[in-house]
Order: structure tokens, then C-alpha cells, then sequence
């Protein structure tokens, strides 16, 4: 037989393929999935991630960090009985990248451990749990708020932030409590004598049967009693902090919480009423590192700036040059002290009610420091440096709120700050990366 016919058998000729004549002989043929194919990869974890991946800055600076706190706590010794527990920079490292990815539930950092690359990378092979994943979190908030005031300095040091300037804005955060969750004082003493009467009968039950301590239901139904009567109880005594904020006439109508008790119903940024924290937060215009972090309960600004001011001080053992801070911050008793304390105030003025008198002429009651920030403030160039703040503090906010600063999943007041802290330190990590390659580059360009 001819070769060529024979290779040629079954082709379609060119007019007919122009016509769609094609002939369609069985089934078309595809490259399927198949998962359940067992395969042999030949990989460390090492090699699961690129060089310039964000996991490995952060491994990076948390190996640079000081956390012999941290080892202090370790009572396991070699030769010794116990497990060895975690080294403390893997779950620094894990809530840091946590937070930079968005990620606030110790559950979901245990589950991304088991799963994904870049967390199963800085665990390196070190099991974990979320109990203790979550415990970390909040229980080293001293130690957070060392790290922060140690990474700004180093960043001054290198020239690479001033305090020159620095802008304040607070960022309310949805606190873990429900709305319906605030008692007036009545409700709360009712409820606190039915968790008591609780707590009674089953310390009778206890005592009849005292195998039944054993039993891990007995236990749990123990447990959540005393945790119930102790969260009333810490309710109740918030309702006089509470009632100090209110008109005389409203203050029987102070209301806590029984599941968070720290936490405040506030106006939220949407004009909604919800149970929320009030972070402060500290920027420095130059380089948009944070520089100062507190938490309140209070639901407005007015006086936060003079604590935030003198927290400068403690941390850095300077004070700012200059303090941004909206109209909500402007308290004439912190104007005039922020000032005496040599911190020049840029606030907008607030414009009298039913009243024509220019906003910017001093009173005859305000002190000479409050007199020049009122004329300071009618100045092109003081409103050109207020604009600042706007790029500045409201950035960082906007910035926390994308990687998932929208609600707190602790309760209490030093939890929701170690949050916060860590926050901040995730952020000031990012920007010191981006600062120090600036430098490089404007230095490489010098020569």
C-alpha cells in the first residue's frame, strides 16, 4: 500500500474543513483531575516559600526581637519532666503575619497552620493549639507595648521617623457584647442572685455525691456558673463609672454589660448605637509609623490628646514638636497644658453658637496659650499643616480596618489593647520595610 495514502487515510480534505465537514469519530479526548492518585513529592518547607515573601520579614524581625520575658516564663529544662513547649518567636511570628492577613481568630491561625504554606512555614513543623495560640495574644501586653516604643526608637535612631509632627485620631471598634447584653442595676442584682442560687444547689450537689467532680459535665455546668456570676459581678461594678458620664437625671439608667463589662455602647462611624472600644492612635506624619497606641472606653476624643502626649514622653523621652488632632480632641484645659508642655496644637476652631463673633478672636477667659492657638488657627499655613492629618492618621485607620480591625473578638479592656498592640506593631514592621528600602535607593541614587 501506497505510505502516503496511508498516513493521509481519515484526514479531512481543505474544502472540507472550510465547509465544516469535519467527520467526528468517538469521544473528544481531555486531560481529567485525579486527586486520589497517591504521589511522592520531594519537598522541604523551605521551599514552599520565595525569598521575598512576607512570611520570612516577619520571621526576620521577630529573630531580632528581645524576648527573653518570654523565656523567663519557661519552666521545662532538659533532662527534666514536662513538654516542651513552643519557642516563643513562632507564635510571636504567627499573630504578626496573622494580622497582617487579616486573620483574629485563634481557631482559624490553628487551622491555617495545619493547611497553608506560609503558616505551616514559621510553625516548622512545631504543633499547635488554639488555647494556646489565643492566651498569647492577650497575655503579654507589656511586653507589646515595650516592642512598640523599642521599634520606633530604632527607626528615629536611624533617621527614618521624627516626632516632629504627629497627628491623633480615634478609630471606634465593635466590641464582642450584644446590645442586648446591658442591665440596669435592678435587672443585674436579679440576675446575679439566680447565678448565685445556681452556684448553690450545685455545691449541694456536690457535696452528696463528691465523685460527681469527676464527671466533666458536673465540671463544665460548675464552671459557667462561676464565670456568669463573676461577669455580673464586674458588671455591677462598672455601673458607677457608668453613671459618672451621664446628667444627673439619667444616671439610674446606667446600663453595663454582662458579657464584656468594659465595654461602652458608642455612636459608630455609620450613626449607629453599638457596644464598642475607642482606640487612639499616634502617627508620624513623616513616615506614617504609629507611634502611640491607647484604649478607651469613653465614647468621645475630648481629653485624650494630653495622655497621649505625655505617653510620648514616657516612651521616647520627648515630646512631640507638633499635635494634629480634629475638632473632636479640642479641650481648652488639654490646649493650654499640651501647649505649656512646649507641643504646638493644631486643631480647627469650633464656631460659637447663635453667636456671629469670629471663631478666631480670643475670649477674655481663655489662657494666653489657648489665645495664640485660636490666631494660629486663622493662618493658611496652620490650615495647610492640619490637612496633614487627614493623610496621616486617618490612613493608618483605614489601614487597620482592611486587615480586619473591624470587630474585637476579646473582652475587657487590657485584651482589646493587646490587640491593638499588635496591630500596631504589624503595621510599624511593614513600614520600616518600606522606609529602610527608600533610604537604600535614595542612597544608591546620592552615589
Amino acid at each position: 500500500m501506497d505510505q502516503q495514502k496511508f498516513f493521509d487515510a481519515g484526514r479531512p480534505r481543505e474544502n472540507e474543513a472550510a465547509e465544516g465537514l469535519l467527520p467526528r469519530f468517538g469521544r473528544r479526548r481531555l486531560r481529567y483531575a485525579v486527586r486520589n492518585q497517591v504521589e511522592l513529592q520531594q519537598c522541604s518547607l523551605d521551599e514552599l516559600l520565595p525569598e521575598e515573601h512576607e512570611a520570612r520579614i516577619v520571621w526576620q524581625y521577630v529573630c531580632g526581637l528581645d524576648l527573653a520575658a518570654l523565656h523567663a516564663r519557661i519552666q521545662a529544662v532538659e533532662g527534666g519532666p514536662g513538654q516542651a513547649p513552643a519557642d516563643p518567636r513562632i507564635l510571636m511570628a504567627l499573630w504578626l503575619y496573622a494580622t497582617l492577613r487579616g486573620v483574629g481568630s485563634a481557631r482559624e491561625l490553628n487551622r491555617l497552620c495545619e493547611c497553608h504554606a506560609a503558616y505551616r512555614w514559621l510553625c516548622g513543623g512545631v504543633s499547635m493549639n488554639y488555647h494556646t495560640l489565643s492566651d498569647f495574644r492577650t497575655q503579654h501586653m507589656e511586653l507589646l507595648d515595650r516592642l512598640l516604643g523599642e521599634s520606633v526608637a530604632s527607626l528615629m535612631a536611624e533617621g527614618l521617623v521624627t516626632l516632629d509632627r504627629v497627628a491623633q485620631d480615634g478609630m471606634r471598634v465593635r466590641a464582642s457584647a450584644g446590645a442586648a447584653s446591658f442591665r440596669r442595676q435592678p435587672t443585674l442584682e436579679e440576675a446575679l442572685a439566680q447565678a448565685e442560687e445556681q452556684l448553690r444547689q450545685l455545691k449541694q450537689e456536690l457535696d452528696a455525691d463528691p465523685a460527681a467532680s469527676k464527671n466533666r459535665s458536673q465540671a463544665a455546668r460548675q464552671r459557667a456558673a462561676e464565670e456568669r456570676a463573676a461577669r455580673i459581678r464586674a458588671a455591677l461594678a462598672q455601673l458607677a463609672e457608668v453613671a459618672k458620664a451621664k446628667q444627673p437625671k439619667d444616671r439610674e439608667k446606667a446600663r453595663a454589660s454582662t458579657t464584656d463589662a468594659d465595654s461602652r455602647v458608642m455612636k459608630m462611624a455609620d450613626g449607629g448605637f453599638r457596644p464598642a472600644y475607642n482606640l487612639q492612635l499616634a502617627t508620624a506624619t513623616d513616615s506614617q509609623v504609629i507611634t502611640g497606641v491607647e484604649m478607651t472606653n469613653a465614647g468621645g476624643d475630648l481629653g485624650q490628646m494630653s495622655p497621649m502626649i505625655d505617653q510620648h514622653q514616657q516612651r521616647y523621652d520627648e515630646k512631640p514638636k507638633e499635635a494634629l488632632v480634629d475638632g473632636g480632641f479640642a479641650k481648652l484645659d488639654d490646649i493650654d497644658k499640651v501647649e505649656q508642655g512646649g507641643t504646638t496644637v493644631y486643631a480647627p476652631v469650633r464656631p460659637p453658637r447663635g453667636s456671629s463673633r469670629d471663631a478666631h478672636t480670643p475670649r477674655p477667659s481663655d489662657t494666653p496659650a489657648v489665645a495664640q492657638w485660636r490666631q494660629r488657627m486663622a493662618t493658611d499655613e496652620a490650615k495647610a499643616i492640619y490637612r496633614q492629618r487627614a493623610a496621616t492618621a486617618e490612613c493608618v485607620n483605614a489601614l487597620a480596618r482592611n486587615r480586619g480591625l473591624q470587630r474585637f473578638l476579646v473582652r475587657g479592656l487590657q485584651k482589646v489593647k493587646a490587640v491593638a498592640l499588635w496591630y500596631a506593631l504589624a503595621h510599624n514592621l511593614m513600614r520600616a520595610v518600606i522606609l529602610r528600602a527608600v533610604a537604600v535607593q535614595m542612597v544608591g541614587n546620592d552615589g
